[in-house]
C-alpha cells in the first residue's frame, strides 16, 4: 500500500482532481438523502447503482414488445431469441474466460443447484464437499441440501475451514490442511472468491491446483468478485463458477446471473446435467416434439434449461458497456487499490479505538471491501452514518461493511465516511 497519502480534506480534493477513470459516476444514477444531496453510496457490494443507460434499453424491449409481439423473437431492435448472446464476450473478458465457457442465466443459487447436478457426483468414498467459514448462507442452503439429496448427512460431508482462534480470515495453510487431511473423501470445493462477511480475497489459482492435484472438483462462487478484482478462471482451470450480476455488475435487483464451466467440460456432452429447452442444440430446438431427445449445445449454454428473461438481461448490457468503455478490469482494480488503500489509510490514522478492520490489509487479499468490527455500539454508529448520509450495509453482530467502487465513488466520499467513522465515541 502507498504511503504516501495525507489526511487532509484537500488531499482527497487533490485525489478526485487526478481520478484515472473521470466521469464514469456521471454515468449511474446517485440516490439522493433528505437533503437532496447524492448520498454517499459505499453499498455497491450489495447492490449496484442504476446505469442511466439502462432506462432506454428497457424501454426498447418495452416497445418491441409492443409493437411486435411475438415477432419479437427474431425482429427487435436486439432479438431476443439471442438476446443472452450479446452479453457472452463482455462477461467472459470480466471472468477471464473464453465465450463458449459463460452463459448468463436464472440466480446465483440455481446455477450453482443446475452446477452441482453435473459436478457433484458422489460415491460412498469420495463424497464431502469442503467450503469456507463463513460461507454466504444461500450456498450453504444449497449445498447442505445438495448432500442430503444424495443420501448424505452434511454433519458427515460439509467440512468448513475456518479462521483461527482470534482470527478473522481463513489462512491457506489451512485450507491445505483440510485437503491433505480429508483429500481423499472430498469431492468438491465450493469457495468464494471474496468472502461476503469478512471482503478477503481467495487466491483462486492455488486453491484450484491444490485441489485438483487431490483429485477433486473445484467451483467458485463469485458474487463478490466479478467486477470487483481481475479473474483468469480458464487459465486457472477452475472447473466451474456462479455469480449473480446485481452487486458491482450494476445490473438490478434479481438481474439474470451468470455461470463458467470449463472447456474442457463445456464441450462435453456426455456430461450429466439437467435439461432444458434452451440447453438443446440451436439448430434442432425448435422442431419441439420432433427431437425428443436431448442434444446439448457444446458449449456452457447447455446448462441454460429456459429462454433468456430479456427485461432482467436489459440493464446488464448498459452496465457491461460501461466496464468495456473503462478500460475492463485491470484499470479498475488499478483506482480500486487506490480507494480502497485511502480508506484504510485514512482509518489507520482515526483517533477512536471502538473499531478494527477484520479486511486483510494486502491488496492481493482483498477487493472494494472493507469489513469494519466496531466494538462498542455497533447499530449507533451504523445509525450515526445513515444521519450523516453514508448508505452502506450491516452485519450482525457487529460489522459495518463499505465498499468504495471505482465506477462512481470519490475519495472525498471516503474521506467523509472515515471522518464520521472517526468522531464515533
Amino acid at each position: 500500500m502507498t504511503t504516501a497519502f495525507l489526511p487532509d480534506e484537500s488531499f482527497a480534493h487533490r485525489l478526485d482532481a487526478e481520478d484515472s477513470l473521470p466521469g464514469f459516476r456521471e454515468k449511474f444514477h446517485l440516490p439522493l438523502g433528505v437533503d437532496g444531496k447524492p448520498l454517499i453510496y459505499l453499498a455497491g457490494n450489495s447492490l449496484g447503482l442504476m446505469p442511466k443507460a439502462a432506462r432506454q434499453i428497457v424501454e426498447q424491449e418495452l416497445d418491441d414488445w409492443a409493437k411486435l409481439a411475438v415477432d419479437a423473437h427474431l425482429d427487435a431492435a436486439t432479438p431476443w431469441y439471442s438476446y443472452h448472446e450479446t452479453l457472452r464476450e463482455p462477461t467472459a473478458r470480466l471472468v477471464g474466460a473464453k465465450p463458449n465457457e459463460v452463459v448468463c442465466m436464472n440466480s446465483l443459487t440455481v446455477n450453482l443447484h443446475l452446477m452441482m447436478a453435473t459436478f457433484y457426483r458422489p460415491t460412498k468414498s469420495r463424497f464431502k464437499i469442503l467450503m469456507e467459514e463463513p460461507a454466504f448462507p444461500s450456498d450453504t442452503y444449497a449445498i447442505k441440501s445438495q448432500i442430503v439429496h444424495h443420501g448424505f448427512d452434511p454433519k458427515e460431508a460439509l467440512l468448513l475451514a475456518r479462521p483461527r482462534e482470534g482470527e478473522f480470515i481463513v489462512r491457506h495453510d489451512d485450507i491445505e490442511a483440510a485437503l491433505d487431511k480429508d483429500g481423499e473423501q472430498i469431492a468438491v470445493v465450493l469457495i468464494a472468491g471474496v468472502n461476503f462477511f469478512t471482503g478477503q480475497l481467495f487466491d483462486i489459482e492455488k486453491i484450484t491446483s491444490a485441489a485438483q492435484k487431490r483429485g477433486i472438483t473445484v467451483g467458485i462462487d463469485l458474487a463478490h468478485a466479478i467486477g470487483n478484482v481481475p479473474l483468469t478462471l480458464h487459465d486457472w482451470n477452475v472447473d466451474f463458477a456462479v455469480w449473480c450480476s446485481y452487486k458491482y455488475l450494476n445490473a438490478g435487483p434479481g438481474a439474470a446471473a451468470g455461470a463458467f464451466v470449463h472447456e474442457r467440460h463445456a464441450v462435453n456432452r456426455d456430461l450429466p446435467r439437467l435439461a432444458g429447452w434452451w440447453g438443446n442444440d440451436p439448430a434442432t430446438r425448435f422442431r419441439m416434439h420432433l427431437e425428443p431427445n436431448f442434444v446439448p449445445v457444446p458449449s456452457a449454454d447447455s446448462w441454460a434449461v429456459s429462454n433468456p428473461p430479456i427485461f432482467s438481461m436489459a440493464p446488464l448490457r448498459a452496465s457491461l458497456a460501461i466496464f468495456h468503455e473503462a478500460g475492463g478490469m485491470d484499470a479498475l482494480r488499478a483506482k480500486s487499490i487506490k480507494l480502497t488503500g485511502y480508506l484504510q489509510f485514512l482509518l489507520d490514522h482515526a483517533p477512536s479505538k471502538f473499531f478494527t478492520v477484520i479486511t486483510p490489509r494486502e491488496t492481493s487479499a482483498r477487493g472494494c471491501q472493507l469489513s469494519i468490527l466496531v466494538r462498542e455500539h455497533p447499530k449507533q454508529l451504523f445509525d450515526k452514518l445513515e444521519t450523516a448520509g453514508v448508505k452502506c450495509d450491516f452485519r450482525e453482530p457487529n460489522v459495518i461493511r463499505v465498499a468504495p467502487t471505482p465506477l462512481y465513488n470519490t475519495f472525498h466520499e471516503v474521506w467523509l465516511f472515515a471522518k464520521v467513522l472517526a468522531e464515533h465515541r
